[in-house]
């Protein structure tokens, strides 16, 4: 069906052997909750002037996300003097300081925090993952713990999506297995992560990245946002009400 709202829905979301199939949900923060306005462009680009002091000469920036470029230029430092950790220390500082500049004007999506209490009346646990640094989020959405407490942000991890390693430490600490939860985000990156980690997986066009790309990424839904999305999930019965919701782990 295409309705204008749901670009995408499966087909056997009409069987009733679906009904009450979510468990859970897992969102992304920037761009599926709330406004993306970090420009990761211009953050290679002062990556690759950073970088230049050391390898003495300024590297392309690369077609991987920026925090995987820091790691990949870290290992191209040469050995001596700990010139590869100097390097990443002060590129992961940049990181930080442009991820707290957007956070100055980022503001959650008007329907995020309607959602969140939505999920915890009908008793359905839910998370938010994010590659972004924690202290920006919390500026944005100060009430996060409040209405999310299960929050995972990249200094809360080890290794950050897409690795499944992220989304499956939320899920741990919800208390739900992978086939029973959703993976909600802006970008194909969100998608790789579920797919890894074997949830569902929803994108929603409220990111910078087209519709058209978001279902090249082979999610199981395109949604227009998450409004629309929390709204096909319950009129399909994905999710229901439950008397409560599953353990958490401590």
């Amino acid at each position: 069906m295409d309705d204008g709202k749901t670009i995408r829905t499966l087909e056997e979301a009409e069987r009733k052997d679906t009904l009450g199939m979510i468990q859970a949900l897992v969102f992304d923060f920037d761009g599926t909750l709330a406004e993306l306005h970090l420009d990761f462009s211009i953050m290679k680009e002062r990556i690759a002037v950073l970088a230049e002091t050391h390898l003495h000469r300024r590297p392309a920036p690369a077609s991987m996300p920026a925090l995987e470029w820091i790691e990949h230029l870290t290992r191209e430092m040469p050995g001596a003097n700990g010139a590869g950790e100097a390097f990443r220390r002060e590129a992961l500082e940049l990181v930080v300081d442009m991820e707290m500049e957007a956070a100055q004007r980022g503001k959650l999506f008007p329907y995020t925090r309607s959602i969140l209490r939505d999920l915890q009346a009908w008793g359905v646990p839910a998370a938010i993952i994010t590659r972004n640094c924690s202290r920006a989020v919390r500026h944005v959405f100060p009430d996060i713990h409040r209405l999310c407490p299960c929050f995972l942000a990249r200094d809360h991890v080890d290794k950050v999506k897409p690795h499944p390693e992220h989304l499956k430490k939320a899920l741990s600490r919800l208390g739900v297995e992978s086939a029973r939860a959703l993976m909600v985000g802006d970008h194909p990156l969100d998608i790789e992560t579920g797919r890894r980690a074997g949830t569902l997986t929803a994108a929603v066009a409220t990111g910078r990245v087209g519709t058209d790309e978001l279902k090249a990424a082979g999610p199981h839904w395109v949604f227009r946002d998450c409004a629309t999305l929390w709204q096909e999930l319950r009129r399909l019965k994905l999710i229901e009400k439950r008397s409560e919701s599953p353990r958490r782990s401590p």
